[in-house]
């Protein structure tokens, strides 16, 4: 965990997909201590008129992280490095055209089945 919202632009192969995926999921086991089999993902793919991203027009893949609370700036720091590091060296996208924003909540706010809050319970 955390929830992770991906726009990529429509028409990428499986592979390319794939790339990008793994490339944020290593990135934040990696610099946020996440365990290795906490990946929640959700990858939307978008014509390129849905997909803006002030004049940019190559390639170029928006995330937004939601999460608990308590992660350090330097993780978060580091976090952002290590995708640009990640998504530039596979699937090629130039570090300049990804945009990263992280929002975080609380333990109560996580509902992972059963209609429980099992950060609480």
């Amino acid at each position: 965990m955390p929830l992770v919202n991906i726009s990529i632009l429509k028409g990428k192969s499986p592979e390319y997909i794939k790339a990008v995926a793994d490339g944020i999921n290593s990135a934040v086991i990696e610099t946020m201590a996440f365990p290795d089999d906490d990946r929640y993902q959700i990858i939307h793919e978008l014509d390129q008129h849905c997909l803006q991203f002030q004049e940019r027009s190559e390639d170029r893949v928006m995330m937004h992280l939601t999460m608990r609370a308590g992660r350090s700036n330097k993780a978060k720091q580091a976090f952002y490095a290590k995708v640009a590091e990640n998504l530039s060296a596979d699937p090629g996208i130039k570090p300049e055209n990804i945009l990263i924003t992280i929002v975080e909540n609380h333990d109560i706010d996580w509902s992972f089945r059963d209609g429980i809050a099992q950060f609480v319970v």
